[in-house]
């Protein structure tokens, strides 16, 4: 029962549901500067929240260096399937998911440039 508490519990938070909006859209892990850029909200702020939806089992994470990606879990349970399914639902802000698709264009042309250099 805790479990199911945990995810009510993280999902209670407009800046989770916001998070996990736009894991959603994005379809692929983002680092925490990249949800940060998106929302406009601090780093540190991030953090904590990914640390409540990761401890509910909505999101993982994997580290590289001193990066943290997260992604949506969608290996869990039925519950949590249900739960993300309609999160889903809810509608995107449209200033939210530019700010992704700006943040992860800007990241696509640096990747570019930096391989062409080698």
């Amino acid at each position: 029962m805790k479990k199911y508490t945990k995810a009510f519990k993280a999902l209670g938070d407009e800046t989770r549901l916001r998070i996990l909006k736009i894991l959603l859209h994005a379809k692929h892990e983002l680092c925490v500067c990249e949800i940060s850029d998106s929302l406009r909200i601090p780093e540190y702020s991030v953090s904590r929240h990914m640390k409540e939806l990761n401890n509910a089992g909505l999101v993982q994470e994997r580290r590289d260096g001193r990066f943290i990606f997260f992604s949506i879990c969608w290996d869990s349970t039925v519950f949590t399937k249900n739960i993300l399914d309609a999160v889903d639902t809810i509608p995107s802000s449209a200033r939210d998911i530019n700010n992704l698709k700006k943040r992860v264009t800007l990241n696509s042309i640096r990747k570019n440039c930096t391989e062409k250099k080698e």
